[in-house]
């Protein structure tokens, strides 16, 4: 389908799950026509019920879709797919790489489709899985200007805010700080949590008053209801992901000479949520962690 102006409203996604997933559904009903692919049968199935057009494989997909876009799990996913891309024998495509990556997968990407004649983007997401599903993402844009300038209706129709910030590169430099700011911010809401258990306040009371006011953040709104609840599903970001994330976020910090004293301190606490067995929970599941150092009978529960 395609507006007045004649622009191509076909876009293409390849990763189907809680990012790629959330994306699709929001362009569907904004009126795109997504074609997307996934290794998993069950995300295909899924995504096809809701309105996806589902296809074989990631050549088809460059060969209906003027501009593609990748968010995957892993570095060599995203290796295989520009590869597959590169070779289609496609014209230019535009295409946009959404995951969280290491500077130096993200070049590789960039080098195998450049040489292909295409136009590689690094476009990282802010924001969580349950984010997406509002369409609350902030996408950092870098790469060929024009051709963000190209994304830009696509990507108001998924997130709230995005930014040409550069060089290709930069997005993930940018998204490197935001983790940086989510790792710390996410302890010390599970922390300060603890504290008013531990204060024998009503956990419900301290999120509602707590998260609007100077000391609230995002991550505390997101995170502490989960908290709460103490349920940690569905993740809208998997601790083992996540640590995968950290790790990135440190070398990259090692690598501009920049100490992370707080950042560091996280990094035990989410390795501890691993230890525990937490690994296909929230990230919110670090509420846990903190939690056993709790008195036997918090004040909460004091008669």
């Amino acid at each position: 389908m395609k507006e007045r102006t004649g622009m191509d409203r076909t876009v293409g996604i390849v990763g189907l799950g809680i990012m790629g997933g959330a994306i699709a559904r929001n362009l569907v009903d904004r009126g795109w026509r997504v074609l997307g692919f996934d290794v998993d049968t069950d995300r295909r199935s899924e995504l096809g019920r809701e309105g996806v057009a589902i296809v074989q494989g990631v050549a088809e997909i460059a060969s209906e879709s003027p501009i593609i876009m990748t968010t995957l799990p892993t570095p060599e996913a995203v290796e295989n797919v520009a590869h597959a891309i590169a070779s289609s024998g496609q014209s230019r495509r535009i295409v946009v790489e959404l995951s969280t990556l290491s500077l130096a997968d993200k070049l590789n990407f960039e080098a195998i489709l450049g040489k292909a004649g295409h136009l590689p983007l690094d476009c990282p997401l802010s924001g969580t899985g349950a984010q997406a599903k509002l369409r609350d993402l902030v996408v950092y844009a870098s790469g060929d200007s024009a051709a963000i300038a190209k994304c830009t209706a696509l990507f108001a129709d998924f997130a709230k805010q995005s930014a040409d910030l550069g060089r290709f590169g930069n997005g993930s430099r940018m998204k490197f700080i935001a983790n940086h700011l989510v790792a710390i911010n996410n302890v010390a809401a599970a922390e300060a949590m603890v504290l008013a258990e531990c204060a024998g306040l009503n956990p419900k009371a301290v999120v509602e008053l707590i998260g609007p006011g100077a000391g609230g953040s995002r991550m505390f709104q997101l995170r502490a209801p989960m908290m709460v609840d103490r349920v940690y599903q569905p993740a809208t970001m998997r601790v083992s992901t996540w640590k995968k994330d950290m790790a990135i976020i440190a070398d990259f910090a090692d690598g501009v000479g920049c100490a992370t004293p707080l950042f560091t301190l996280t990094q035990g606490i989410y390795s501890q949520a691993l230890a525990m067995g937490l690994g296909d929970q929230d990230t919110a599941s670090v509420f846990e962690v903190l939690r056993k150092t709790l008195p036997s009978e918090p004040e909460s529960e004091r008669s």
